[in-house]
């Protein structure tokens, strides 16, 4: 512990300021200003060191938080990477992406503003790569055996480095054309911008990774071949089936996915052709009233993307109920606190409309969508309630549902392999995270269903253990996770 006076001396949390609205409107770029060492080391010292640190509980990775908040603050940023490293693979992604569990178990939290975990992991990692000490690692030694990656989101590159290291040749496939997963196209380039994924990849690579992108395995590849060509496959495609609103007009044009919209402008800043004459991508929000159906973060990323693209007005429901300002008292510390959050994208504009339920979509005589047949809801006995007398309309030219994930995809790959999916839709495995099919383990989403990114990564280590496990009958990988492990409630 650095300074045992620290969370005394220091009460008052900084974070980096955002840049101006109407400055960061203008770009894709990140939204945050630089944030000086100095002010991150004072933050560091107000970690207190804690007998029991609860940031360890918030935090599946297992990450060693006290330990790299004291070594940043020492000035010993080179030890603070090691310790970073040795539980999280990319502290980047989580940095910049991960609600930050940690915090919201910070002892510190009980009485004060948390201890900036976020901020400091992050400026560890930009470093480490800004000094050059972020190298490949490859092994010392091969075993020979062979490992198939199926997805290259978070979870199934985890995986793939995991492996790598302990010395088997692993070959990751996607089926988008560029390795990534949900990090490439679904995460806007204003909250990463994908040059973070890109210099991990090289990293990677060096290793002795393989990546085959543009490859939908099931189709490209046979799933026989699969399991003859390699000793384990590895499936890690994330829960990619979205939560539809089969509502009457829900044909009308103008009805998108999130993800049929927000790839699109990953892949306009990627400098793919995809403009049209009129310098817009197939799907755009530019001068259109938009409506976003879903309240969480996928529908904050398109409120950002909309405001970019030039929307001429953007609403968001959302049917819960708009959630109080501090930690509710049915979150208490130290669990994730259910509280009114303002992102990036609240900051810049749209309007946020609670406790609503669209009815129907009503189209024109062109058969688009024209505007949302809308009602307010109550919750009565654990069930929402229409209140009576609530009823309106409100135009849209454009409507994106934001609603989340039921699961993985089952056609193709799933069904080829034979693989049983429990209650829920999702992959079943056992404890060793291996599905009802020899061979053949489940990380991430597929198995666990929609998390966090954080969650995936902690799988990938976890079920890169067992892989390793069952190649060559020990492992001396982590496992920082069960596939039953879940938050604390």
């Amino acid at each position: 512990m650095g300074d045992p006076a620290g969370f005394l001396k220091h009460t008052v949390r900084e974070t980096p300021s955002r840049r101006p609205v109407m400055l960061r409107l203008k770009d894709w770029k990140e939204v945050y200003e630089e944030f000086s060492h100095d002010t991150l080391q004072v933050q560091a010292s107000r970690c207190m060191d804690c007998g029991i640190p609860f940031c360890h509980n918030g935090c599946p990775l297992g990450n060693l938080i006290p330990e790299w908040n004291d070594l940043v603050f020492r000035n010993r940023w080179r030890e603070a990477i090691e310790r970073l490293h040795a539980t999280n693979n990319f502290p980047e992604f989580t940095g910049r992406l991960c609600p930050a569990p940690c915090e919201a178990s910070c002892v510190l939290g009980i009485n004060q503003d948390a201890v900036t975990i976020k901020q400091v992991e992050v400026e560890i990692i930009d470093n480490a790569f800004a000094e050059g000490w972020v190298v490949p690692l490859p092994p010392e030694t091969l075993t020979g055996k062979k490992v198939a990656v199926v997805g290259s989101g978070p979870a199934g590159l985890a995986a793939a480095q995991q492996l790598t290291r302990a010395g088997h040749q692993v070959t990751v496939f996607e089926r988008a054309d560029r390795i990534g997963g949900l990090l490439r196209y679904g995460i806007p380039e204003f909250k990463m911008e994908k040059r973070h994924i890109d210099r991990r990849l090289e990293q990677m690579e060096a290793e002795g990774t393989e990546f085959r992108a543009g490859v939908n395995v099931g189709v490209d590849v046979t799933v026989e071949q699969l399991q003859e060509d390699f000793d384990a496959v590895l499936l890690s495609g994330g829960a990619t089936a979205w939560r539809d609103l089969p509502i009457p007009g829900r044909e009308l044009n103008g009805i998108h996915q999130a993800m049929e919209f927000l790839p699109w402008a990953n892949r306009v800043q990627q400098g793919d052709p995809v403009l049209g004459e009129d310098g817009e991508p197939p799907i755009t929000a530019k001068g259109k009233k938009v409506v976003i159906i879903g309240g969480g973060d996928t529908g904050a990323d398109c409120l950002g993307t909309s405001h970019r693209q030039g929307a001429a007005s953007v609403h968001q429901f959302e049917i819960m109920p708009r959630p109080p300002e501090e930690r509710a008292d049915s979150t208490p510390w130290p669990t994730y606190p259910l509280m009114f959050r303002v992102s990036s994208a609240h900051e810049e504009g749209g309007e946020r409309v609670f406790s609503v339920n669209t009815e129907a979509f009503l189209g024109d005589e062109s058969g688009n969508v024209r505007a949302l047949k809308v009602h307010e809801v109550e919750m009565v006995d654990g069930k929402f309630q229409k209140v009576e007398g609530s009823d309106f309309e409100l135009e849209a030219d454009i409507v994106f549902l934001a609603m989340g994930f039921v699961g993985p995809q089952r056609e193709g790959l799933l069904t080829d392999l034979g693989v049983e999916l429990n209650a829920r839709g999702n992959v079943s495995r056992g404890d060793d995270f291996q599905s009802t099919v020899p061979g053949v383990f489940v990380a991430g989403d597929m198995g666990r269903g929609q998390s966090l990114i954080v969650w995936a990564i902690a799988e990938g280590r976890a079920a890169a253990a067992a892989v390793d496990a069952f190649l060559v009958g020990e492992t001396a990988l982590p496992a920082p996770i069960t596939p039953t492990a879940a938050p604390q409630r």
